[in-house]
């Protein structure tokens, strides 16, 4: 349903704008319906960016979007507003999409004034109260009450509930669950994949492998704005090939394990070994480029981005900065 086809996004920095700063660099994914994509990486990878350019909030400054095959990318006034239809966020801080002077469930009455103003208020309230229950909400015991009257759990399902009452297609959930109690965490991850089961496409934005681990089917690796690794969880994770996916698992707390053990083990393995970087042995430098083995080309003058390791798992270029691509 979602497609993103290389995609990045530059800001203008230094004096006058005279430089561009690389935030995201030809990414290419799909979420399809029924599914969970997690998308993971340190702080800064550029994560939140790609969560923004599929909302809308901010511009994509090359590549495309497109949602049930239809390009999203130059989208405007009222085709925005549908595309809103289908297409819902949710962020890191419930309290920040509250206002506090307002009731928690006004959040809901503006879905009504923008998308439902003809809805009888008998039908409207039917339509809430379905959405609250959906989520495991007590309509009684959220409606009428200011967001500090609520917990960050509820206000966080309030958020998922004000999607459902959309034909939603897509969530962008951006570490919804990272400001929540771990007993909270579980209930909110059930709900995505209920959502799921409903056959809502997720796009699951955190920087817990664990978390990312547990709910999705596929998972996207970021590192600096680019995908380092992407493919079925269960092959990211169960045979980590880019160098940088095998620092992540490695960092991962293992109640078995002390810290210092952990370090200890890395260490030992002299960091993170970079090997022969895949990606330059299928296509050298000097090699001329061609379509074969790329993903998600605009046309076959543009040199890949990955390279398949197996089937449904690609890899990109070993480079981690300090290290040099070592081409065969």
């Amino acid at each position: 349903m979602l497609s993103l086809n290389r995609v990045s996004k530059y800001y203008k920095v230094g004096t006058f704008g005279g430089k561009e700063l690389a935030a995201v660099r030809d990414v290419s994914f799909d979420v399809d319906a029924g599914e969970v994509v997690s998308l993971i990486g340190e702080s800064g990878s550029g994560k939140t960016t790609i969560g923004k350019m599929v909302l809308k909030l901010i511009d994509i400054s090359r590549g495309s979007i497109t949602c049930d095959g239809q390009d999203v990318t130059g989208l405007h006034g009222g085709a925005v507003k549908s595309y809103y239809r289908h297409v819902q966020g949710v962020f890191q801080d419930p309290f920040s999409s509250y206002n506090p002077i307002f009731k928690a469930d006004r959040v809901l009455t503006m879905i009504r004034s923008e998308y439902f103003s003809d809805m009888a208020r008998s039908e409207w309230n039917d339509k809430v109260d379905a959405a609250l229950r959906a989520v495991t909400l007590d309509p009684g015991q959220v409606l009428n009450k200011y967001p500090h009257q609520l917990s960050g759990g509820q206000l966080q399902r309030l958020l998922v509930a004000r999607a459902l009452l959309l034909d939603l297609k897509i969530l962008v959930a951006d570490e919804i669950i990272s400001m929540l109690d771990a007993s909270t965490r579980i209930d909110v991850l059930n709900l995505l994949a209920e959502l799921k089961g409903r056959g809502m496409g997720i796009l699951f934005i955190t920087h817990d492998l664990s978390l990312g681990n547990y709910i999705s089917e596929k998972t996207v690796i970021l590192r600096h704005g680019v995908i380092a690794e992407m493919g079925a969880t269960d092959k990211v994770f169960g045979n980590p090939t880019h160098p940088y996916t095998k620092a992540l698992i490695s960092s991962v707390p293992q109640l078995h394990k002390k810290w210092a053990d952990v370090d200890a083990e890395i260490l030992a393995r002299g960091g993170a070994d970079t090997g022969t970087c895949l990606f330059h042995q299928a296509y050298p430098p000097t090699a001329p480029v061609t379509g074969k083995g790329a993903v998600k080309q605009d046309s076959s003058d543009l040199p890949p981005t990955l390279v398949k390791v197996e089937d449904d798992h690609y890899v990109g270029c070993f480079d981690l900065g300090a290290a040099t691509c070592q081409v065969a």
